[in-house]
């Protein structure tokens, strides 16, 4: 019985995300590991996804909120740019750069896209990272996810 209910809860989670199922209950915790750093780093950034926003956000004018399913939400590259004065300056030698790329992915916490690296530094083009990020993994200093995505 505590069994299917479990099931049924995780193919309700992967229903609710989007995500494939069955999935291994490591790459569930994973996937929702993420998702919360993501939504602690939106929050940190002064966006809050409301659920009930008539409830929840009283003082915001019906202007302010923006309706989407339910949710209160902002287009998705608002939330991709960081503020631009926690922006590095990307270092200009290679040992440097290697360095400081290196570190962006292990501070991150979760996994990163070459873009989500490259918004993490002043004038650097997902297309320079690629090559940093793809030596680092050969190296073994990061690892590649199955989805393309870096981790420490």
């Amino acid at each position: 019985m505590v069994l299917s209910l479990h099931q049924q809860l995780d193919a309700a989670v992967a229903e609710a995300y989007a995500w494939p199922a069955p999935l291994p209950e490591a790459e569930i915790l994973t996937r929702l590991v993420r998702l919360n750093l993501e939504r602690a780093q939106e929050e940190a950034a002064g966006h809050v996804r409301y659920l009930r926003p008539a409830y929840q956000a009283k003082s915001l004018k019906n202007e302010q909120l923006t309706m989407n399913s339910g949710l209160t939400t902002q287009p998705a590259e608002k939330l991709l740019t960081p503020n631009s004065s926690l922006l590095t300056d990307f270092p200009k030698e290679l040992a440097q750069q290697m360095q400081a790329v290196r570190e962006v992915v292990q501070q991150a916490g979760t996994a990163l896209t070459v873009a989500e690296v490259a918004t993490r530094f002043k004038r650097l083009k997902p297309d320079k990272a690629e090559p940093l990020l793809a030596t680092l993994a050969a190296l073994s200093l990061l690892r590649q996810t199955p989805d393309g995505a870096y981790v420490a």
